[in-house]
């Protein structure tokens, strides 16, 4: 029994800090949501009343909530897709090169995962500007502007995304890679099996914890990407073609000032993420995988 509780009492400090640091804010967030709160309370020019479910109402009866939420879960599927696929690439090619090339794409890699979101999205629409973009001037695209179709202004800000989240990825398999016994893949290449068998067959069930780790983490993270699209779309595209649920709300609650509107969008994305991630663990638990 007490071996049984020994990893409880391991995350207690941990869960000191952490519970009372998420717990207020998620409060405050739901209790605004269920508020009719906008810049006129907020000035003080009508009194605050509690609505109850009505901001939720409002807002799943809204056709547009609808549009950008599945915006929102196709552009953080492709995201999360790439990331995976780029680190997972990245990480199997560290274990293939040499020192010195080892060395430096780990080097290339940190910066990129160092760069703060805002100042990598400001360069790379540099890089892309209409007029005095190098990329432009190299494809030989005139002034072609890459934020004014929805899907090309996607993709940029996808590209965006996948460059500041793949080095986790790449990182934490490489390290998985790296503590795999050499005999078992050596075994495999006697047995006949190429790369990449034994990518999929030896390499892949034994970092599945590892994967858990990172497809929540990139989920989480690409759902809510908020700064690279507000930077790089000037605040969700051409006529809201661009919007993601983290930039609606944001512009609900201080562009709109219906701040009782934007917390319930908040809200929705907090619920969204977290049946995501209990659906994924309760799928490898029947699985029998380790988590």
């Amino acid at each position: 029994m007490s071996r049984r509780f020994t990893p409880l009492w391991l995350l207690l400090p941990a869960a000191v800090v952490l519970v009372p640091l998420f717990a207020y804010p998620i409060w405050q967030l739901g209790l605004i949501s269920a508020l009719d709160l906008t810049q006129a309370q907020v000035s003080g020019g009508r009194p605050t009343s509690f609505v109850g479910w009505s901001n939720y109402q409002a807002l799943l009866g809204d056709p547009q909530f609808w549009s950008v939420l599945s915006a929102t879960v196709i552009f953080a599927a492709g995201c999360v897709l790439a990331t995976l696929a780029v680190g997972a690439g990245l990480a199997v090619l560290l274990t293939k090169v040499g020192r010195v090339p080892r060395l430096l794409l780990s080097l290339a890699a940190m910066a990129a995962w160092a760069v703060p979101a805002i100042s990598g999205s400001t360069v790379w629409m540099f890089l892309f500007d209409t007029n005095l973009g190098l990329v432009n001037r190299v494809l030989g695209l005139g002034t072609f502007n890459w934020t004014y179709d929805r899907m090309t202004a996607f993709g940029l800000v996808g590209a965006v995304v996948v460059w500041h989240s793949f080095p986790f990825v790449m990182v934490t398999l490489y390290a998985g890679i790296q503590a795999i016994p050499s005999s078992t893949l050596e075994a495999a290449a006697i047995d006949g099996a190429g790369g990449w068998r034994s990518f999929w067959q030896i390499m892949v069930p034994i970092l599945r914890p590892l994967l858990t780790i990172v497809v929540i983490q990139s989920i989480i993270w690409d759902f809510k990407v908020f700064t690279q699209i507000y930077v790089m779309t000037a605040g969700g595209g051409i006529a809201g073609q661009n919007l993601t649920l983290n930039v609606w709300a944001y512009q609900q609650a201080f562009a709109a000032g219906e701040y009782g509107l934007g917390s319930a969008i908040g809200m929705v994305m907090m619920v969204i993420l977290l049946v995501v991630t209990l659906i994924y663990l309760r799928t490898l638990r029947r699985t029998g995988e380790p988590l």
